[in-house]
């Protein structure tokens, strides 16, 4: 029977990297690249166009990036348990991606309010100008900072993902699996 888990790891990295980087980049690119629109009511479309087309492979990337977590859980549940510190980092990864989850829906939503508004007049992806109607600058200001917390929450992902990597060393395996033994002996 093979240890390696290489099917799982990589849809849980490679959805993640998508994750991260099309919502870096929409924050970066699309957003600014939208404001060089000559037609301040043509502006959010063109906005809306680009994050429309990314949504769906954007879904593609969350839930292959829940199905390998999944998966890499199920295959390190005896490590999750008895290893020290392994236990605590998946929790936390666990409790970020519910985060990161709630933030891009909630970001979606925003975005649809955007878009429904039709041809308002609008700055860039994410800012209003004077014209733009008080529901619409409302939700371009909740995208606005949705458009970091996105890619901070999935980047502190990569993090913890990278933390759990070192983890799985194994000098670290064995001296978690020491330090575990001796909290439950009753040591330190």
């Amino acid at each position: 029977m093979s240890n390696r888990n290489t099917l799982i790891r990589s849809l849980h990295d490679l959805g993640l990297a998508a994750w991260f980087g099309g919502s870096l980049m929409g924050a970066v690119g699309l957003n600014a690249a939208a404001g060089v629109v000559d037609d301040p009511k043509q502006r959010g479309r063109v906005a809306n166009a680009g994050w429309d087309a990314w949504t769906p492979v954007n879904a593609g990337a969350i839930g292959a990036h829940l199905l390998g977590g999944v998966g890499l859980l199920a295959a390190n549940r005896a490590r999750v348990i008895n290893q020290r510190g392994v236990g605590a980092s998946s929790a936390v990864k666990t409790a970020l991606t519910g985060v990161a989850l709630g933030l891009t829906a909630y970001s979606r939503i925003a975005g649809q309010k955007v878009s429904n508004a039709g041809d308002v007049p609008i700055e860039s992806g994410t800012e209003p100008s004077e014209q733009t109607p008080s529901d619409v600058t409302k939700a371009l200001s909740q995208l606005r900072r949705l458009q970091w917390a996105i890619p901070a929450s999935t980047g502190l992902l990569l993090i913890f993902s990278a933390l759990q990597g070192e983890q799985q060393r194994p000098e670290e395996q064995t001296r978690g699996h020491l330090e575990k033994a001796t909290q439950l002996l009753g040591g330190n």
